[in-house]
């Protein structure tokens, strides 16, 4: 069974994203899933403005295995239970 994947779309100067970084740093090491933290405006400098599009509005974003799973707030209750169940 291969790691699941955790993914924290956020911005600089977002200290709500900061906050939520941190939970899910401790949530990565207890329960073993690869974090990446992606920044919406360093993607769209690049030319990929689809994160920024779609989500820009309501970061942080948590996105599980590629999924929109929770915004605005880490859901701990349900992602430890999707990672349990997945």
């Amino acid at each position: 069974m291969s790691r699941r994947q955790v993914q924290l779309l956020t911005r600089a100067g977002c200290t709500i994203c900061d906050g939520v970084h941190a939970q899910l740093k401790k949530l990565a090491a207890e329960l073993d899933f690869d974090l990446e933290t992606t920044d919406v405006d360093a993607e769209a400098s690049t030319g990929d403005t689809s994160l920024r599009a779609e989500f820009g509005d309501r970061l942080p974003v948590v996105l599980l295995d590629g999924r929109e799973h929770s915004y605005w707030e880490l859901d701990e209750p349900r992602l430890r239970s999707d990672l349990a169940n997945g």
